[in-house]
């Protein structure tokens, strides 16, 4: 496998140093960092309340995103429509 070099410095060296775990390379920690955590990862964090809260939150902000989207796309409709009838 190929390899790359990169600098650091010492503050951030310090920090993935302590972030390493016993048997893990450097390459391995950046990975588990940068990367999407499996779901193995993170089961038993929350419970059963939590996860609801935390689900029901998240789909209250899909709604908004949705309902911003909706809003911001009608805005542009109305501009470029009062620019062709100039």
């Amino acid at each position: 496998m190929a390899t790359k070099t990169i600098s650091l410095d010492e503050k951030a060296y310090e920090r993935l140093k302590a972030r390493k775990k016993e048997g893990e390379s450097f390459s391995d920690v950046v990975k588990r960092l940068a990367g999407e955590r499996s779901w193995s990862e993170v089961a038993g964090i929350l419970d059963r309340k939590e996860a609801d809260a935390l689900e029901d939150a998240i789909e209250e902000g899909r709604q908004r995103s949705k309902a911003r989207s909706d809003r911001i796309s009608r805005e542009l409709e109305d501009a470029v429509g009062e620019n062709a009838s100039k």
